[in-house]
């Protein structure tokens, strides 16, 4: 079994890299910390950065999962091979742009580009955010599935995520004590449906809302609180139609042999608790 210790990063293509990198800092208040080779970083927290964009297809998306060690980097090839999906080791270039020593890159059975990293980079500065957004840190994703049970058994079997709760098809999955850092959402094609970061408190959470509609951005879904995880959010629109998500008060799931996971109707009330009804595909019925 593949033991992911943590989410990394996100990769996302962009046309537009200028204006990706200003929504980046201006809107999303994360701190640049640089670029290379039409590559712009960013960070949330002490990570070396948690999101990157890149000049390409907007379409393209990679999520970057850290292992412990190379030996893990190793036994992870053997276990993706075994299962028939694509497996290829990261050269010294994709290993430099992503900033880590070891890069392992795959598609998951749905085509989501998968990449497992050990050797990343810390960093040598403490994060500053680019305006006072109350970030606290990078810490999950949507990724669109076009099969979710085949999907959850991957990330379940093959990986060491656990279900924590789901919402009709899709699993809330966590790889640590956290509700979920990984969620499941069923769609005709792959790629990353949304990028969380969470903030300190409600106060924040409600100061980006008055913060995101006097600079009209599109705000998709909330205020509101989620009855799985009970934490308190607000999604809006980013560069490319990119759903990002800023939450606090997430659950945390000690009890690890105790835990059962629920199961929640496919309903907006499964999204919010307070009554909010998401404009987001992916949380809806079409």
């Amino acid at each position: 079994m593949i033991d992911l210790v943590d989410i990394r990063y996100v990769r996302l293509g962009t046309r537009d890299i200028e204006a990706a990198s200003r929504y980046a800092t201006a809107v999303l208040g994360l701190q640049g910390t640089g670029s290379e080779d039409g590559t712009r970083y960013f960070r949330s927290d002490g990570r070396d950065h948690t999101l990157a964009y890149f000049e390409g297809d907007p379409s393209a998306h990679t999520v970057g999962f850290d292992v412990h060690d190379p030996a893990a980097l190793d036994a992870a090839a053997a276990e993706i091979d075994g299962c028939d999906l694509p497996v290829a080791w990261g050269t010294g270039e994709e290993c430099e742009t992503r900033r880590v020593d070891r890069l392992l890159r795959f598609s998951d059975p749905s085509g989501n580009a998968i990449e497992l990293v050990y050797g990343a980079r810390i960093a040598d500065r403490e994060y500053v955010p680019s305006r006072a957004a109350g970030i606290t840190g990078f810490s999950h994703i949507g990724l669109r599935t076009t099969d979710a049970a085949r999907d959850e058994a991957f990330w379940t079997r093959v990986c060491n995520a656990r279900v924590s709760d789901r919402i009709g098809a899709a699993p809330l999955l966590r790889i640590d004590a956290v509700h979920h850092k990984l969620a499941l959402f069923p769609s005709a094609h792959p790629g990353v449906q949304h990028v969380n970061h969470q903030v300190a408190g409600v106060d924040d959470v409600m100061r980006a809302w008055y913060f995101l509609r006097e600079r009209d951005v599109r705000i998709v879904f909330g205020p509101g609180r989620h009855p799985t995880s009970s934490a308190i959010f607000l999604y809006f629109e980013g560069p490319d139609g990119m759903v990002y998500e800023y939450s606090t008060g997430v659950r945390m799931i000690e009890d690890e042999a105790g835990h059962r996971p629920r199961q929640f109707p496919f309903e907006a009330s499964s999204f919010c608790m307070w009554g909010s009804r998401p404009d987001i595909p992916e949380f809806r019925h079409t």
